[in-house]
């Protein structure tokens, strides 16, 4: 029989490309179910703004895996108002911009960032009751999670999508697309936790789905998985 997990302390894992809908969609399921929320990606990008602020060479791997273990991370998980500080320094505005956004798969890539997050990562899951969302969520953060999903969308939706967020007209669909393909090359071909969908996870290809229908899909899933769930 399938093993059942009561909704309070379920942990969702959330995976996929960006501009698949990660962030949206498990905020909203968290929200919907009462339950925590953790966007890894912004702890990475926390990382990265951290090591330009500080004047470190992104794209030297040694530079940064000797200043990993020095920022002061710290995530809030409220789905309604995600926060994330560097330092205490509320980051979550600049590590948005297209500095930190260049330079984040370099960063990420690097074995000792990702050993000092994952720790932290885990220890924010805790006992559960979270919505998690990244890229090795399922396959390296919380392999043990009652269900993981990944996310994807085509090239062209998700590059829309993305556009439609950031609202910056002078940025085309066609130069988001390219850089989502070579964020997707690096986060995929990287050694370390590449971006992949966990053996047992379920793929949801969100390119003709809308956000609340994409959302009522992972609630039906997560009710699926809980317990008090139909044998």
């Amino acid at each position: 029989m399938e093993t059942r997990t009561p909704l309070a302390t379920i942990v969702i894992a959330v995976d996929g490309p960006s501009g698949s809908g990660k962030s949206s969609v498990s905020r909203a399921v968290a929200r919907r179910l009462g339950l925590r929320y953790l966007d890894t990606g912004a702890m990475y990008r926390a990382m990265t703004w951290w090591m330009l602020h500080n004047g470190i060479d992104v794209h030297d791997a040694g530079a940064v895996a000797a200043a990993a273990d020095k920022p002061e991370l710290a995530s809030g998980t409220d789905p309604a108002d995600p926060a994330i500080t560097a330092d205490g320094t509320d980051v979550a505005g600049p590590i948005r911009g297209p500095e930190v956004t260049a330079a984040v798969s370099a960063v990420s890539a690097v074995p000792e960032v990702r050993t000092r997050l994952v720790a932290l990562q885990r220890a924010v899951i805790g006992t559960g009751g979270i919505v998690v969302e990244g890229r090795d969520i399922g396959t390296v953060v919380a392999p043990d999670a009652a269900l993981k999903v990944y996310l994807t969308a085509s090239e062209a939706a998700r590059a829309a999508r993305r556009n439609a967020e950031t609202g910056d007209p002078a940025v085309t669909v066609g130069a988001t697309r390219a850089d989502l393909a070579r964020r997707d090359a690096l986060d995929s071909g990287r050694a370390t936790a590449p971006l992949a969908m966990a053996d047992d996870g379920i793929l949801v290809d969100t390119t003709e789905m809308d956000r609340d229908q994409v959302v009522e899909h992972l609630l039906a899933l997560a009710a699926d998985r809980a317990e008090g769930a139909a044998q």
